[in-house]
């Protein structure tokens, strides 16, 4: 007997809830319904797909196998559908983009007024997450990643490369002295990521940059948000290395040391096969492109 796709949209939705009732009011139908639905599944596979209890709903390990496989044909559907729709004459729908916090609040969000002029068409929605998220899965259409990605059987291309800027405040400098050589470091208050592992490799080059042997350099303040170190280091509270694709949210901080190699942040621009011939991905990628190419270019 093949599956009901009706009841299969109606298990989907239970899964994703965890309820009878949440999955019912994304779907527009009564608690009841949803749970007559679930229970003819269940008869027809002979097999629970559901543990009940007091706060809600947990699959069973048929539940997620079938779940599995249903959130997989449901994403590629989604994709198709889009894909099908999209204008033939100019860009349109919706297009989903994940990147960082730091860049996406930062660099991308400034700029996304000139693309939706250009693409009135389009509906964008930006997922800000320094996790990636799956883009095989549809979680994202498209992603501005700070690494090469690690899932297969994605496309990618490398978009730009970024460097570091080691910034203080007036006022911190003038309290506490600037430093000229990055030993003098060990003298002054470093603020670096903490208990969280960023998008970005070798993010604390700051904390070891000229510690001489022996030396004990200890951050005055670890966190996990690129935003929360720039108005901490804004405060006078210490020194830190910033990405310098923030640009002009470092004006009015002094740049120091600036004779050192600091380490690269390589971005990628990456989105799965099925996208390969979307209109919408093509022209982000384009416009993407085009923007960071008016950054200034790598130091040799």
């Amino acid at each position: 007997m093949p599956l009901d796709w009706d009841k299969l949209r109606v298990f989907h939705a239970v899964a994703e809830a965890g309820s009878f009732t949440h999955a019912g009011e994304s779907l527009a139908l009564s608690q009841s319904a949803v749970s007559r639905q679930i229970q003819a599944l269940e008869e027809a596979l002979s097999v629970p797909l559901f543990h009940r209890h007091a706060r809600g709903l947990i699959l069973t390990e048929a539940g997620e196998t079938l779940n599995r496989t249903v959130r997989e044909v449901f994403a590629k559907l989604a994709m198709t559908e889009a894909l099908l729709t999209e204008g033939r004459e100019k860009p349109a729908g919706r297009l989903k983009i994940t990147t960082t916090t730091g860049f996406g609040s930062a660099w991308l969000a400034p700029r996304l007024t000139r693309f939706l002029t250009q693409y009135p068409d389009i509906n964008v929605s930006v997922l800000l997450d320094d996790a990636d998220l799956d883009l095989a899965m549809r979680e994202a259409d498209v992603a501005i990643r700070m690494h090469p990605p690690k899932q297969p059987d994605l496309i990618q291309r490398h978009v730009a490369s970024f460097g570091w800027k080691v910034v203080a405040s007036p006022d911190y400098l003038k309290r506490e002295g600037t430093p000229q050589r990055p030993e003098d470091l060990d003298e002054h208050r470093i603020l670096v990521w903490g208990d969280y592992r960023p998008p970005v490799e070798d993010v604390n080059w700051l904390a070891e940059l000229g510690k001489r042997p022996g030396q004990q350099r200890r951050a005055m303040v670890e966190m996990n948000s690129l935003t929360g170190m720039l108005r901490a280091v804004r405060s006078g509270l210490g020194i830190a290395a910033i990405p310098d694709y923030l640009g002009a949210e470092l004006d009015g901080l002094t740049p120091l040391l600036p004779d050192i190699k600091t380490p690269r942040i390589n971005a990628y621009f990456v989105y799965p096969e099925e996208m390969r011939h979307s209109k919408r991905v093509s022209v982000f990628r384009d416009f993407l492109v085009q923007e960071l190419a008016g950054l200034p270019a790598p130091a040799a």
